[in-house]
């Protein structure tokens, strides 16, 4: 599957921000997905995940009640809405595929897409 994310850009502290990613080449509804994020100088890290029919999320404990996930299957499109965005959210955000949201969790991943950047003043 080809992911292609897209919405990042720059906002102050306590500002909002929502990104896409749009998939390709596979049935969308098969596959569950997820964001990641990698900021200067650190690792890769989890963000959240969504299954394959959007009922079940999870999310990492640094942007729960912050961060929503969401999918539209009919647009094979996945979102990111963030708000209440701090200064420490500032990173390069992906989005990934996977068999399962597990997989996902996991590591486990299918396909990434090429990142966007997020910078979040103070």
């Amino acid at each position: 599957v080809q992911l292609q994310a897209s919405g990042g850009g720059l906002v102050q502290a306590g500002g909002s921000l929502s990104l896409s990613c749009a998939a390709s080449g596979r049935t969308f509804s098969d596959i569950a997905m997820g964001w990641f994020r990698q900021a200067p100088g650190k690792e890769r890290e989890f963000v959240a995940s969504i299954s394959w029919g959007g009922g079940s999320t999870y999310y990492a404990d640094s942007v729960k009640g912050r961060f929503t996930i969401s999918r539209d299957n009919a647009k094979s499109t996945v979102y990111l809405q963030m708000n209440s965005l701090k200064p420490e959210d500032t990173a390069v955000y992906y989005c990934a595929s996977g068999e399962t949201q597990g997989s996902i969790i996991r590591g486990n991943l299918g396909s990434w897409g090429q990142g966007t950047q997020v910078t979040v003043s103070s």
